[in-house]
C-alpha cells in the first residue's frame, strides 16, 4: 500500500519516517507502509538470526536496519536480516538511525524472507535482486517458504549469480565459508544440529 503520491528524496524519507509507527520502505520515491510480517516469516528470520550467530559475531548481525539502494529514483529497503562488514558496522556506529545510505559501505549479506503472494515474490526475486546487486552487496539470500527453497545470490563482476538450495542441500556462501545450514534448516522444516 503506497502512503504518498509525492515523490520523495532519500532525505525526505528519513525526515518523514523518523518517529513514525510501523515499518516503511521508500520505493522509487514513494513512501510505502509495509504490511505486518507473517508469523512464519518472523519465525524463519528469528531462527536464521540465531543460527547465523554460530558463524559470525552477534554484533555484525542486524535486523530492522535500512539500506539505501541504487535506482532511478530514491529507494530504501528494510531487509529481514543483514550481516555487516566491519566497515559498514563501524560507519553505522556514528549515526543515530539504523540506516545505511549509499555513501556508507554496504553490508556483507542481506536476507529477505518472501511473503505469500505474487506481488511479494516479484519484489524479492526481481526488484530487490537488481537493487542489492547495484548496491554491490556481496550476497543476497532469498528465503522462500512457499517454494521451500533458499536462493543464494553472489555478486560476481557486476551482477548476481544465483544458486537454489532445497531440502537437505547445504547452502554455499562466500560470506560465511564455514556454513553448514541446509535449506530445510533455514526454512525451519527440520531442527538444526
Amino acid at each position: 500500500m503506497t502512503t504518498t503520491s509525492i515523490l520523495l528524496t532519500f532525505e525526505d524519507y528519513l525526515a518523514q519516517t523518523d518517529g513514525l509507527e510501523g515499518r516503511y520502505e521508500l520505493v522509487n520515491g514513494a513512501l510505502v507502509k509495509m504490511p505486518p510480517e507473517s508469523p512464519e516469516s518472523i519465525d524463519i528470520a528469528k531462527g536464521l538470526m540465531f543460527a547465523l550467530a554460530r558463524y559470525v559475531p552477534v554484533s555484525l548481525i542486524a535486523y530492522n536496519t535500512e539500506i539505501e539502494v541504487s535506482g532511478g529514483r530514491a529507494t530504501c529497503r528494510l531487509p529481514d536480516l543483514l550481516i555487516h562488514t566491519e566497515d559498514s558496522k563501524a560507519a553505522l556506529q556514528a549515526t543515530t538511525r539504523a540506516t545505511i545510505p549509499r555513501d556508507m559501505p554496504p553490508p556483507a549479506l542481506v536476507v529477505e524472507v518472501v511473503s505469500p503472494g505474487e506481488k511479494y515474490r516479484a519484489r524479492d526475486y526481481r526488484y530487490k535482486h537488481t537493487e542489492y546487486a547495484a548496491r554491490r552487496i556481496p550476497e543476497y539470500w532469498i528465503v522462500d517458504p512457499g517454494q521451500r527453497q533458499v536462493t543464494v545470490c553472489q555478486w560476481v563482476e557486476g551482477c548476481y549469480e544465483n544458486q537454489v538450495f532445497v531440502g537437505t542441500q547445504v547452502l554455499r556462501s562466500e560470506v560465511i565459508a564455514a556454513l553448514t545450514l541446509t535449506a530445510n534448516q533455514v526454512l525451519i522444516l527440520e531442527q538444526q544440529g
